[in-house]
C-alpha cells in the first residue's frame, strides 16, 4: 500500500506534488474553507506551521460541506493571506468525500479520530497530523489547532 506522503494531489498552479515533495518530517493536512464556523482555525494552523520547523500544514480547500469555499483559487489564497497571513500552502481545490474523491483523502479518511470515527470527512477544518512514516492521527473539527499533540 502507498504511503499517504507518496499520493500526489494538484497544486494551485496545476502542478502535482506529494506531502514528501513539501518538505518536513510531518504535515498537518486540513480541508480548509473561507465561509465556515471555523475558518478562524486559519490563524492556529498558520501559528503551528511557523512554530515547528519539522511540521509542514497543508491545506485543501474544500467545497464540499454547505458550499463554504465558493471562490476561486485567486480568491481563496488572497483571503487566507490577508485576513489570516498563511504562508502555509494551500492546495487547489479538492472533494474529499464521495466519487470525486482524492487518492489522498481516500487514505486519511481510513484513519479514526480519538472517538473511533473514521470514513468520510464530516466537516471543514478536519485535520489529519502524518508522520514521517505515514502513520495518521486524525482530529476532528472541535479541535483547535492550539490542542492538537505536535
Amino acid at each position: 500500500m502507498t504511503s499517504p506522503l507518496d499520493l500526489p494531489f494538484a497544486t494551485m498552479d496545476g502542478q502535482t506534488t506529494t506531502l514528501r515533495e513539501l518538505g518536513g518530517n510531518r504535515w498537518l493536512v486540513v480541508n480548509v474553507a473561507s465561509a465556515c464556523g471555523a475558518t478562524p482555525q486559519y490563524a492556529g494552523l498558520q501559528h503551528l506551521h511557523e512554530a515547528h520547523e519539522d511540521l509542514t500544514v497543508v491545506g485543501f480547500p474544500c467545497n464540499q460541506f454547505g458550499g463554504q469555499e465558493p471562490g476561486t483559487h485567486n480568491e481563496i489564497c488572497e483571503f487566507a493571506a490577508s485576513k489570516y497571513a498563511v504562508t502555509f500552502p494551500l492546495m487547489a481545490k479538492v472533494e474529499v468525500n464521495g466519487p470525486g474523491r482524492t487518492p489522498l483523502f481516500a487514505r486519511l479518511s481510513q484513519a479514526a479520530d480519538a472517538d473511533g470515527v473514521s470514513g468520510d470527512v464530516r466537516w471543514n477544518f478536519e485535520k489529519f497530523l502524518i508522520d514521517e512514516a505515514g502513520n495518521v492521527q486524525r482530529f476532528s473539527t472541535r479541535i483547535a489547532p492550539d490542542a492538537l499533540p505536535v
